[in-house]
């Protein structure tokens, strides 16, 4: 049977499988999953697997680990958190115990080469969020291997945060934006969650006008107030100097101009009690894309992305 590869913890649980589950997966090189009880003074992680102790050396923690390029604090993270490997054998400890010989980087490994290594710019994937920095937030593309979605992939509004757009561990759909000569991705969601069009006609039928909605600050100019109202879609309000930034206020929509891209919006209520994040709405859910528009067939503003000119010259 195939192997599927999905992102850590998505994979059986071998705590829970038999003896002769466990040796039916190790033969057939099945991932599995197991949360890591401890990290010993042997720099191993210590799993327990159907009652039997399991170990993973530090060189099979990570692929790389016996390369020296993964640091300790990388492999210390994972005690408590469910972590995905392929039995490698079963051998006999001085007391003539059986235990389980465990590689993540195995398991890694085979994630890159029958299924990374495939994925062209333009595909689409699922991912899970696993940690946010100021310039973006880091993603599990499978096997706990990690891919950068920077922040100005996140939306066609100016956010001022990733997490403004997403949390950790939460689980999202991104496409490949690029990949350098090493196979590590960049990761984009925007050319997801809609065009300005496919927005705009989320809050009035064929572009007609005089809905309130929710919207978030995104910044405050002395010209006007941008207000985000949708992942993709942002407009301008009058200048509100005592607004700032993630505030969540509620707009009434005064005008939708499709051939200048702009929405005008009126400031209806300037402090709502509660805090306000998007949910993301994809209009694209799987395939590929080689190209995306996000501007109006009228605007003379192209916001677009080329997806085949990135495969063609990769970074």
């Amino acid at each position: 049977m195939m192997q599927a590869f999905r992102t850590e913890n998505n994979y059986r649980n071998a705590s829970r499988l038999s003896a002769a589950e466990l040796r039916a997966a190790m033969t057939s090189r099945e991932i599995l999953q197991s949360t890591a009880l401890a990290f010993d003074t042997q720099r191993q992680l210590r799993f327990e697997l159907g009652g039997c102790r399991a170990v993973m050396p530090f060189g099979q923690c990570a692929d790389g680990a016996d390369t020296g390029s993964v640091r300790d604090i990388a492999v210390l993270t994972r005690v408590g958190r469910p972590t995905c490997f392929v039995i490698e054998g079963i051998d006999t400890d001085e007391n003539g115990q059986p235990f389980y010989r465990l590689s993540r980087a195995e398991a890694q490994r085979m994630c890159k080469a029958e299924y990374l290594d495939q994925l062209q710019p333009g595909d689409i994937l699922p991912c899970v969020v696993t940690h946010i920095e100021p310039f973006g937030a880091f993603c599990d593309v499978g096997c706990g291997i990690s891919a950068l979605l920077p922040i100005d992939c996140m939306s066609v509004s100016r956010i001022s945060s990733p997490a403004d757009r997403v949390s950790v561990g939460q689980q999202i759909l991104c496409a490949i934006k690029s990949r350098d000569s090493q196979g590590r991705f960049v990761l984009t969601i925007r050319e997801l969650l809609g065009t300005w069009a496919e927005n705009a006609a989320r809050f009035a039928a064929a572009f007609t006008v005089g809905e309130t909605v929710v919207g978030i600050v995104r910044s405050v100019e002395e010209y006007g107030t941008f207000v985000e109202i949708a992942p993709n879609l942002a407009g301008l309000a009058e200048s509100c100097p005592d607004l700032h930034p993630g505030q969540a206020v509620s707009v009434y929509i005064k005008n939708i101009l499709p051939e200048k891209m702009k929405i005008k919006l009126v400031i209806v209520n300037h402090a709502l009690s509660q805090s306000h994040r998007f949910e993301l709405r994809y209009f694209i859910t799987e395939g590929h894309l080689d190209h995306w528009l996000y501007s109006t067939p009228e605007s003379r503003k192209r916001i677009e992305t080329d997806f085949a000119d990135m495969a063609c010259n990769p970074a």
